[in-house]
């Protein structure tokens, strides 16, 4: 495998140029500075780099074991890689100086989790399931939860999980049977249950780890309304902060999965004594409404994950393509072998995957800037308007750039030919891991539905509307620059689709004949289109960008072509595939309707 080289140099050009530091001048970040987070920036690359990136490909290899006394042994170096994380003060990041975190805003630790996670994905688990554990007590938990354990999340030497599903339940949470029984003191409860795919659920990385998890009381009702929040350690918690003994939750077992071989992926028993001591977070009944604190924070980072993946893959794919010489390139028959990348197969290839990657990093990072324009911003309605794209932009950042990274790390594996499907390379793996991002935190037809069911439905499209507003702008002003006017084009037409797409769901779930099916049938292609189109909106803008310093002979000329190169390929030959979306959710249901068990 490649080594890892973090994508600052585009980072930069998105925060700096496309988001023009937006979030550096919000209430709270006043001395927080470019120069600053330039500088956090690279020191990030240099602990993803050269710590968490050499030990990816081992970690792979050697995988994780569990011990027949319920403990989990990670691959070699991991423990260290996450220790150097821990003492770099890189677990709060992005939570407040009040907290006791660094107080930077969340587009600087989307940028720093996209590193860690291209770096190696299956050791960026562990504190990314921590920062959502964080997010849920933050928002939820009493002054009392927040007091003995906080401090320890989000500094890193206490990690946090995330315990929903079931093997009977799956993603239909309502299913949930774990047992939360009230103690007759009324300060914690026993629980009894079992929960399956837990990430990091056990290991010796850190001190205690703390889970969160979904179960019901015994007078709860059934369904959703009856499920409720707990936080349960892994050792008890005393007042004074020091850990007591062993609560009773174990590790049951481990699974043997496709890819991230070096994340212990758990299955948790709760209360196989005499209960596993919880504590309620927020109300009772109102879990779910909690968890999903929890679950957009990670859903937003699901994204970026795949982003990193899928940023790795195109620097190995680029790099193998540039070594590796066979055949003959049209222009130079009869001369030596070509490297790879002179054929314009491969090229076409490498521009896809690098187009994509920019891409998605631009979505992501807008949306991140978002967030933190809906956190902090002074004024409450422009807080509002923000909280609104960013509901609207999460379950596409989370699904589209998933589906998109595992189709990138499948072209890296093409680009390598045989060598991609041996695991010699590296190039297998980076597939691998990334084919579990679709499914995980909901999959991504759940992503789709939450986006054409619930978030359409919510504003009756006002929120989308008005983004579709910035990105017609934006089509007009590449119509006016001399070398745009066709990229224009192509944007208009892909926002045209959106638009019109949009309506179509938006009338399918009012009638009455159609419906919830409808919105089910339209969903994954309404997503799809909806990625295509704001991610080339994105590039839109870097075009204009890179376009104007191109013009003035100002900057990495260098950099700026290849910019412009990738633009062009995003909005001309990328977007017409998604802008087909359209006819498929024109083609109606028919189809699917008449399919059923039997036929």
């Amino acid at each position: 495998m490649t080594p890892y080289h973090a994508p600052l140099r585009d980072t930069r050009f998105v925060l700096e140029t496309l988001l023009g530091h937006a979030s550096l001048d919000l209430p709270g970040f006043e001395d927080t500075g470019p120069d600053l987070l330039d500088a956090v920036l690279e020191e990030a690359a240099r602990l993803a780099g050269e710590v968490w990136a050499p030990l990816n490909l081992a970690g792979d290899r050697q995988g994780c074991r569990r011990q027949p006394d319920g403990s989990v042994v990670v691959p070699d170096g991991f423990i260290d890689a996450y220790q150097a994380y821990v003492e770099g003060g890189w677990n709060g990041i992005g939570v407040s100086e009040a907290q006791g975190g660094q107080g930077l805003p969340e587009v600087a630790a989307s940028a720093v989790q996209e590193m860690l996670h291209g770096a190696n994905m299956a050791l960026g688990l562990c504190p990314m399931l921590t920062a959502g554990a964080i997010e849920a007590l933050a928002h939820h938990g009493s002054d009392a939860l927040k007091a003995r354990f906080l401090p320890k999340l989000i500094e890193g030497s206490w990690t946090g999980t995330m315990n929903l599903t079931e093997p009977q339940a799956g993603s239909d949470l309502s299913q949930v049977r774990t047992r939360a029984i009230p103690a007759d003191d009324g300060d914690h409860y026993r629980l009894h249950g079992q929960k399956i795919y837990i990430t990091w659920g056990e290991h010796e990385a850190a001190d205690n780890i703390i889970h969160l998890v979904l179960a019901r009381t015994p007078d709860a009702p059934e369904g959703n309304k009856g499920i409720s929040l707990f936080l349960v350690p892994k050792f008890l918690v005393e007042e004074d902060g020091t850990l007591g003994a062993r609560n009773d939750v174990t590790c049951a077992s481990i699974e043997h999965k496709l890819g991230i071989h070096g994340s212990p992926t758990c299955t948790l028993a709760f209360g196989e004594g005499e209960g596993a001591i919880g504590y309620l977070v927020g109300e009772l009944g109102r879990g779910l409404n909690h968890m999903f604190t929890m679950m957009n924070e990670a859903r937003h980072k699901v994204g970026i994950q795949g982003i990193g993946v899928a940023e790795r893959a195109t620097q190995q794919a680029f790099a193998y393509a540039a070594e590796r010489r066979q055949g003959r390139a049209p222009r130079s028959r009869g001369g030596e072998a070509a490297a790879i990348i002179d054929h314009f197969d491969v090229r076409r290839m490498l521009l896809s995957m690098r187009a994509r990657t920019e891409a998605l990093r631009a979505l992501a990072l807008y949306c991140a800037s978002q967030m933190d324009r809906a956190r902090h911003h002074a004024d409450a309605e422009i807080r509002e308007l923000a909280q609104a794209r960013v509901d609207v932009l999460i379950p596409v950042v989370k699904a589209f750039s998933t589906d998109q990274a595992v189709d990138i790390a499948s072209l890296g594996v093409q680009v390598h030919g045989g060598m991609g499907y041996v695991e010699e390379t590296g190039a297998a793996q980076l597939w691998r891991d990334a084919r579990i991002a679709p499914i995980y935190e909901g999959t991504n037809g759940i992503q789709a539905l939450d986006l054409a069911g619930r978030k359409l439905s919510r504003d009756n499209g006002a929120a989308l509307t008005s983004l579709l507003d910035e990105m017609e702008a934006t089509a007009g002003r590449l119509a006016d620059a001399p070398a745009l006017t066709d990229q224009g084009a192509a944007l208009a037409a892909g926002v045209d689709d959106l638009r019109a797409s949009m309506a179509l769901v938006l009338d399918a779930g009012r009638d009455p004949a159609q419906g919830a099916d409808a919105v089910q049938a339209y969903a994954t292609p309404f997503l799809s289109l909806a990625g295509h189109v704001l991610c080339a909106w994105q590039m839109g803008q870097a075009a204009l960008a890179a376009d104007a310093a191109l013009i003035a002979g100002s900057g990495d000329q260098a950099f700026y072509r290849a910019k412009v190169a990738s633009a062009d390929f995003a909005l001309r030959h990328w977007l017409p595939v998604g802008r087909a979306n359209r006819a498929v959710i024109e083609a109606g249901i028919d189809s699917l309707s008449v399919v059923g068990p039997d036929d």
